[in-house]
C-alpha cells in the first residue's frame, strides 16, 4: 500500500530533495510551494517517475489557514489519508531586530511556526484515524543555537521544537511519532538569497559569510548536502523509528557539538 505524504515548501531545496526521496520510496506526494508553472510541472513529472506513487502540486500560501486546511482535505481526498506529514516551508530575512520590519517578523512566524500547527491540527484527526502516523518538522542548528540578526528565524525553530514535543507527547499512545530535523547550513535557494544581506549587516564580503559565518560554526567545513536531510525524513517515517518521538536529529557537520 502506498503511503501519502505531505511536504510543504517543496518545489525547490530542501522540501522538493524530501519529496524527491519519499517519492523514489514509493509513496503518494503531495508537494506545495510557488514557483513558475513550468518549474512545478517539470517538479510533478520528475517526481512520478521516481516510483509506483502519484504526485500532486497544491499551491496552499502557509500564510492562510483556510488554505492549509483545503491542502490537508485535498490530500485526504483524493489518497484516502495523510501517513506522513512533513513541515518544511521557510523563508528567511536578515536585520538586526531594531530595523527588522514587522511584517517581515509577522511573515516568517506565519510560515516557519504557525503553518506547522495547521497542518497538524488538520493532518492529526486523520492519522488518529488511521492509527498510525509521522510528523517530521524540519527545524534548524537555529532551534538550538542562535545567530544575529536572525531574530525571527531563531525564534520559529525554537518555537518549532516546542511544537514537537508537545505533539509528540499528547500523540504517544496513538502509534503517532513527532519529531525534528535541524539541519546546518545547505546551499538551498533560501540560503543563497541570504549571503548578500549577511555581507551587508556585517560589512564583509560574501565570500567571506561562506567561510567565516556559514561555515565557521561546522566543524566539517562542509555545508550539509539536501540528499542527507531527505534520509534522515525517510528514517524518522520508518518502522525502524517507531520509538523515537519528542525529540530532534541534527544534521549539521558538528555545529550545535560546539
Amino acid at each position: 500500500m502506498n503511503r501519502t505524504v505531505i511536504v510543504t515548501g517543496s518545489t525547490s531545496g530542501i522540501g522538493l530533495g524530501i519529496a524527491r526521496a519519499f517519492a523514489a520510496d514509493g509513496a503518494h506526494v503531495v508537494i506545495n510551494g510557488f514557483g513558475p508553472k513550468e518549474t512545478i510541472a517539470a517538479a510533478v513529472g520528475e517526481l512520478g517517475s521516481l516510483g509506483g506513487g502519484k504526485i500532486l502540486h497544491h499551491g496552499a500560501d502557509m500564510t492562510k489557514p483556510e488554505e492549509i486546511e483545503d491542502l490537508v482535505a485535498t490530500a485526504a481526498g483524493t489518497f484516502g489519508s495523510v501517513d506522513v506529514l512533513v513541515n518544511n516551508a521557510g523563508i528567511q530575512h536578515v536585520a538586526k531586530i531594531e530595523d527588522f520590519p514587522r511584517e517581515k517578523w509577522d511573515q516568517l512566524i506565519a510560515i516557519l511556526l504557525s503553518s506547522a500547527f495547521h497542518t497538524m491540527r488538520h493532518t492529526i484527526p486523520l492519522m488518529k484515524k488511521a492509527g498510525h502516523g509521522r510528523i517530521i518538522n524540519v527545524a534548524s542548528a537555529h532551534a538550538l543555537a542562535a545567530s544575529p540578526f536572525k531574530s525571527a528565524y531563531v525564534a520559529a525553530k525554537h518555537g518549532i521544537l516546542g511544537l514537537t514535543k508537545t505533539a509528540a507527547l499528547e500523540l504517544a499512545e496513538f502509534a503517532i511519532t513527532v519529531n525534528a530535523i535541524c539541519p546546518g547550513y545547505v546551499l538551498t535557494p533560501l540560503v543563497e538569497q541570504q549571503i548578500p544581506d549577511t555581507a551587508r549587516e556585517r560589512g564583509i564580503s560574501e565570500a567571506e559569510v561562506k567561510t567565516d559565518v556559514m561555515l565557521r560554526l561546522q566543524a566539517t567545513k562542509e555545508f550539509v548536502s539536501i540528499e542527507e536531510v531527505a534520509a534522515t525524513a525517510i528514517f524518522l517515517a520508518s518502522e525502524a523509528a517507531r520509538s523515537i518521538t519528542g525529540t530532534h536529529i541534527s544534521v549539521d557537520g558538528g555545529w550545535t557539538a560546539q
